[in-house]
């Protein structure tokens, strides 16, 4: 179960496939508008980031976070990664380069509007540069959740997901496959996004092909940094910090990726019977044991004392997660917080759902009604508009 989300608010229950999305990962066919680029079969190999095995996941991961902050300090922008195009070209149907480009932003658009419904309005309140930017992050984010939890996930090797990490890599020198790479090509030369959270996600990917079990939390906590919090990462550079905001660039990222496990955190927890009948159990093994409970007791799927204690300590960890996050929300640029605070808000809730249940995640599937993420809109807004320290004041008071 990767659960990609990009800040992302209950995705709806869509019966129709991605298979238009599906990623073509076997030998790249171009699309027209593709093929009017500068295309190379160029790849780099694959360097982990966070591969220091003496030390906590946690420490591992906050490399990765001083990393992206420099780069948002810095405000790179390396000129080779441009996508290589004349923008007066035109094709055989009159429509230039720049006419596709825009073209390829719209089809994310489209695709995020119907996943993502509600993070889409907000998007709106953005800016046109940042808004498309958005959206050709998340459809990325979405292909590559696609490929092992999609229709053809059955079909996906680990040679399946290498050629997948070498496409990334061509996308981000320039040299995208299809219409979907190519917004997110033209993205990453804009803001200062870095391939790794990117080549993370996939290794997220790779994790969920080779392993159903996490022995502890700090391995469950570098799953749900690969597959939830390095969307948090590639995000911030493109929805920005406000002006006003007086925390540190490192605060902020700590914050995105703190949503990310929050989300991810959260996902588990609603999707334990889902995921125990397909074989998977994404909860610690060790706290399992320790409150006395083991994988047959979640086969098995009968909610008991021992299981409702076990989950109330789960659901504050989560909620924990989302207290870090909420710190750093406020201090965003002013037109990127609505979307993520709705997110923040109505995700959240999704615990509250659990204990409604009585902590029957084995049967009975916690999600928000429409009255509650209707009402909750309205409190996302108000946060949104409010001063980052003054916002930061207000929760460390709570």
């Amino acid at each position: 179960m990767s659960g990609v989300l990009l800040w992302v608010v209950n995705p709806i229950e869509n019966a129709t496939s991605l298979l238009s999305l599906m990623p073509r990962i076997g030998s790249p066919k171009r699309s027209k508008f593709c093929s009017r680029l500068s295309f190379s079969p160029g790849i780099l190999a694959y360097s982990g980031a966070v591969a220091h095995p003496p030390r906590s996941s946690e420490e591992r991961v906050y490399e990765v976070v001083l990393k992206q902050a420099a780069l948002v300090r810095e405000q790179r922008r390396p000129k080779e990664k441009a996508l290589d195009f004349d923008e007066g070209v035109e094709g055989s149907d009159g429509m230039t380069n720049w006419d596709l480009l825009n073209e390829a932003y719209d089809r994310c658009g489209e695709v995020c509007a119907e996943y993502a419904k509600t993070f889409y309005l907000g998007t709106l309140l953005m800016t046109p540069e940042r808004r498309r930017a958005v959206w050709a992050i998340y459809v990325w984010c979405r292909r590559t959740d696609e490929l092992v939890d999609g229709p053809n996930a059955s079909y996906i090797t680990p040679k399946a997901l290498d050629r997948w990490e070498k496409r990334l890599t061509d996308l981000f020198e320039g040299r995208p496959y299809d219409m979907y790479d190519a917004a997110l090509s033209d993205t990453v030369t804009k803001y200062p996004v870095d391939i790794q959270p990117f080549k993370d996600m996939v290794e997220g990917m790779r994790l969920d092909l080779r392993k159903s079990r996490y022995q502890n939390f700090d391995e469950l906590y570098l799953y749900c940094y690969y597959v939830a919090g390095t969307v948090g990462l590639m995000s911030v550079p493109v929805m920005g910090i406000s002006p006003e905001s007086k925390a540190s660039t490192e605060t902020v990222y700590n914050a995105a990726l703190a949503l990310g496990i929050a989300n991810q955190l959260t996902n588990i927890l609603r999707d334990v019977g889902e995921d125990a009948r397909r074989g998977r159990v994404y909860l610690p093994q060790d706290e399992l044991a320790q409150a006395g409970l083991s994988d047959d007791d979640i086969f098995r799927g009968k909610v008991t004392d021992k299981w409702q204690s076990f989950m109330k300590g789960q659901i504050k960890r989560a909620r924990m997660f989302f207290d870090e996050a909420e710190k750093g929300v406020g201090e965003l640029n002013s037109a990127s917080r609505w979307p993520v605070w709705a997110s923040l808000l109505l995700y959240r809730q999704i615990l509250d759902a659990i204990e409604a249940n009585g902590y029957d995640n084995f049967t009975k599937r916690a999600y928000v009604g429409k009255a509650k993420k209707l009402l909750s809109l309205p409190v996302a807004y108000g946060r949104a508009i409010i001063r980052p320290s003054k916002l930061t004041k207000q929760l460390v008071a709570r």
